[in-house]
């Protein structure tokens, strides 16, 4: 199984190759919430740049619900236009273009101004930055079934626009993963509880989302291989979750890992032990492959091509790329051309706070995004704090625009 060879999923449709370009949060979106000029510009690099798959950053189901003030939202066809040139953009070199559809749950900031919901009014800890995070609302029965909806809807309106597929959000600490997780779900209802109970809400998204697309539309999941916390989802309870995906006609399973609280998807702002190797969650991932009807996915810190073939070679059907093609987005073209010794990283971040290391990493990645965005170069030795800085201020200035819109002001 080689990088640069096509992939049939289950629903009989093909992806060129076996890189996918995994999502990262863009914070592009217009003043109106859809996709900017400078987020086209963003996907035109990684459409022109080879991979076969390209996921866009988390597109949010509920403008009320946001994991940051510059997402993009799709909740009704208002803009749908701008989403069919986005579409448009991603297939333009004949990759295939998936739309991460995604809810923040209780990982929203206080300062947007919204209410924020959960499976249970379990508050995040991060320490010195845990006031950033009100204590959620529990949901009840109805604004379950809501989110459920809402979730299909954008589904249909993707495939409307033009995307190849959709990808559920069920990772990373956001709503679908504290459903799965049983430090953030304490419910004693049918939505928590045993590990079926609390992967319910995944299954019944998924069931939903298929129910309102065609079956040559791709539905995926991206799931946590573990929460990285004591008492947390575990490596077994992915396992299992994947049997039960295995029941529904599921094309693609991303696995990752970690959540706002113990963010082992952000690379080296992480300690050496999840660190060992660049494809951190792929020992696992042969494990899932081989129980798994669907293809499986890894993400995390893949930057080389050998580490790209070792991840094919262990029974992975695909191959996930975040940071590497924030700065480089040709990769994937070099290596087909015949440099497979081309590699894209940042330097690693060695700050003692791992919550704010996490932020800087964060912002360093947006940074190559906004050159990228600009069609200017990127910059991996960009001081940390500099990003840091300029992403709070830039933050701040998309929050205020955030809150004058939901307030209904111009």
């Amino acid at each position: 199984m080689r990088a640069f060879e096509a992939l049939s999923l289950p629903n009989g449709s093909v992806i060129p190759n076996r890189i996918a370009k995994a999502a990262m949060e863009e914070n592009l979106a217009d003043l109106t919430q859809g996709p900017s000029a400078e987020l086209l510009r963003l996907y035109q690099a990684w459409a022109e740049g080879g991979t076969g798959l390209l996921l866009t950053g988390n597109v949010m189901v509920d403008r009320r619900a946001m994991t940051g003030p510059g997402g993009v939202v799709l909740e009704d066809e208002r803009q749908l236009d701008k989403f069919h040139e986005w579409a448009r953009i991603g297939r333009s070199h004949g990759a295939q273009i998936w739309m991460q559809l995604n809810h923040p749950g209780r990982q929203m900031q206080a300062n947007l101004g919204q209410q924020t919901v959960a499976p249970s009014a379990v508050a995040l800890e991060l320490g010195g930055l845990s006031k950033m995070f009100p204590v959620p609302k529990a949901l009840d029965e109805a604004e379950i079934a809501a989110l459920i909806e809402r979730f299909a809807r954008s589904a249909q309106l993707a495939e409307k626009a033009g995307f190849n597929g959709v990808q559920i959000h069920a990772a990373h600490g956001y709503l679908i993963s504290q459903f799965l997780s049983p430090l953030s779900n304490k419910r004693t209802d049918g939505w928590g509880g045993s590990l079926e109970n609390r992967a319910r809400l995944l299954l019944d998204v998924i069931k939903a989302v298929r129910a309102r697309v065609t079956p040559s539309f791709s539905v995926a999941v991206k799931l946590n291989s573990a929460d990285f916390q004591r008492g947390g989802f575990a490596e077994a309870d992915a396992k299992q979750v994947v049997l039960l995906l295995n029941e529904l006609a599921v094309d693609m399973v991303e696995l990752s890992g970690g959540s706002y609280e113990a963010p082992a998807m952000q690379g080296d702002s992480r300690d050496g032990r999840t660190l060992a190797r660049e494809a951190y969650f792929l020992e696992f991932a042969g494990e899932i492959a081989a129980v798994a009807k669907m293809p499986i996915m890894v993400t995390g810190g893949i930057r080389r091509l050998p580490v790209v073939e070792q991840v094919l070679a262990s029974g992975v059907a695909m191959a996930g790329i975040g940071t590497a093609l924030a700065i480089e987005p040709a990769l994937p073209k070099q290596w087909q051309a015949g440099d497979g010794e081309a590699r894209a990283e940042l330097p690693p971040i060695r700050w003692k706070n791992k919550a704010l290391a996490s932020l800087a990493y964060m912002a360093t990645v947006k940074f190559q995004l906004r050159q990228l965005s600009r069609g200017k170069r990127t910059y991996a030795q960009v001081s940390p704090l500099r990003a840091l800085l300029l992403e709070q201020l830039k933050a701040a200035r998309r929050t205020r625009v955030y809150k004058r819109l939901m307030a209904g002001g111009s």
